[in-house]
Parts: structure tokens; sequence; C-alpha cells
């Protein structure tokens, strides 16, 4: 479990965590986040806030093992009953910490989680190559035309060229 728990200050420290009741739902509101964590001591009235959170942001939630202050003591807090992962990768493996120590109570959104990561690296992967298409592919540099051709002489605007019959 400790290491789940620094997978938690890392998020803090890179800003892929939203701490607290409010950044957390604004984060599932806006639909960022990732997974809902609530502390195993939660009041109820936060367990029922998380809830409707995760249902608005299509997120999972999930009650961690961990108690307000040792869940607020890995993100710089004294005390945290609720916290938001905006990043998928740090979700996923999160999640799959937790779903080692228990595999019933949280492998499902391990999986669900790791699926959804899967699936964002690999777009990422794709945006990166055509970006990297375009790069390569861009125009040429401009170049006179050839020697036996004459260029078209500029008019100007409003000046229309005679028609002989």
């Amino acid at each position: 479990m400790d290491s789940a728990l620094h997978l938690l200050g890392i998020a803090r420290k890179a800003g892929r965590a939203e701490v607290g009741e409010e950044p957390a739902g604004a984060a599932c509101r806006a639909r960022q986040a990732r997974v809902l964590l609530g502390a195993a001591d939660a009041a109820d009235n936060s367990v029922r806030r998380a809830a409707r959170f995760a249902e608005a942001g299509q997120v999972p939630w999930l009650k961690t093992p961990w108690d307000k202050g040792t869940l607020g003591g890995a993100v710089g807090r004294t005390a945290c009953a609720m916290l938001a992962l905006t990043d998928a990768g740090l979700a996923a493996a999160l999640v799959e910490k937790l779903a080692q120590a228990d595999p019933d109570a949280y492998g499902p959104a391990a999986e669900a989680l790791r699926d959804k990561a899967d699936r964002q690296l690999q777009r990422q992967r794709e945006q990166r190559a055509h970006e990297k298409k375009l790069e390569r592919a861009k125009k040429k540099p401009w170049a006179p035309p050839p020697a036996g051709r004459a260029a078209p002489k500029n008019r100007g605007p409003g000046k229309k060229k005679k028609r002989t019959p």
C-alpha cells in the first residue's frame, strides 16, 4: 500500500490530482477526472456527494482503505476525504496497486481503467505520428517556372485582357 500512497504524492506534485470536495467535484463535472477516491472514514454526506460527482462525470468512484489522515498526508494535507486523479495512466497504476491487495474490491475498476489508459496512449501515439507525417510533407520551396514558358504578366486589379475576334 505504501507505493500506492507514493503514486498519490507524485500525482499531486505533477498537478494531476484535485484534492478536496470542491476541486474534485469540479474535475468530475468537467469530465477531466479519471477516478474519484474517497477516504475509508469519510462522512456519509461526503460519500453521497462523491457518488453524485462520479455519476455526473461518468467516472469510477472507489473507497480507499486509508483514513482521511493517511490520504491527506500522501498529498500534503492534514486530512483529505475526497480526491480525483485527472491522469489516466496514474489512475490505472494506482487502482492496479489497490487491486493487488484486494482483487475483489478493485479488480474490475483496475481492468476498466487500464483499458482507458491504453486507448488514450494509443491516441497520443497516433497524434504524434500524424504530426510527424505532416512535418515531413511540408510544401516544397518555391522554384521559378521553366525557361520555355513565359510567366503571365501581372495586369493589376480591374484590368482585363482584350479579346480579339
